[in-house]
């Protein structure tokens, strides 16, 4: 997974550098609003998608950052993964 701040988001490549995934995020100061996932059909049911969600999670506590989940996807698969819940803002409602 690789930051790709020019273009507020992270990436997941394969190795033949093709894009599997991306999230997208706004960042303002330390912090970081996750507001799309988005994994190519080619790539989808192996895992590309969580392995996002995971990476860009442990980009933000490694950063010191304060998560606000936009995305529903990541907002979902928050829901499964508690050990994040100290840097995610709970705060917020999402729209369905």
């Amino acid at each position: 997974m690789t930051d790709a701040p020019d273009r507020e988001r992270f990436e997941a490549r394969d190795e033949t550098g093709a894009l599997a995934g991306l999230v997208t995020y706004q960042l303002t100061g330390a912090i970081i609003a996750y507001t799309h996932t988005e994994v190519d059909p080619a790539f989808e049911g192996r895992g590309v998608g969580s392995t996002l969600a995971r990476a860009v999670m442990d980009d933000a506590r490694a950063r010191g950052r304060t998560v606000v989940p936009i995305c529903p996807f990541l907002s979902d698969w928050l829901g499964r993964h508690p050990e994040y819940a100290d840097i995610v803002v709970r705060s917020t409602r999402r729209i369905k």
